[in-house]
């Protein structure tokens, strides 16, 4: 797994334990699922919006952002991040079209 990703992992899931009025990452945690999801939401949509913008420091800024609450959202359902890492090297050299079609979904 890419350092900075496993090092940023493993911080998150130490922030599990922390006391949500002195962690961002713990506040999550505590507001739950739903609040996990609406940041991940929102940060995808800005992902979204900086890549129409097309200025690379802000589209860099925003997938940052996502990826930071992607990770939060695995931690949050005890999936390692080195399982996403895993399935990316599965398809790594299958079209995209053999690899829906290996899932059977469209």
């Amino acid at each position: 797994m890419n350092d900075i990703i496993k090092q940023l992992s493993e911080v998150i899931i130490e922030r599990k334990n922390a006391d949500p009025a002195s962690s961002y990452v713990a506040s999550l945690y505590d507001a739950g699922t739903d609040k996990i999801l609406k940041k991940l939401g929102e940060e995808a949509v800005e992902t979204v919006i900086a890549g129409k913008g097309g200025d690379k420091d802000e589209i860099i800024y925003e997938t940052a952002d996502l990826w930071f609450h992607s990770l939060v959202l695995l931690a949050h359902n005890d999936i390692d991040a080195q399982s996403v890492l895993d399935e990316l090297a599965r398809r790594f050299g299958l079209s995209g079209i053999e690899e829906k079609a290996s899932r059977g979904t469209s």
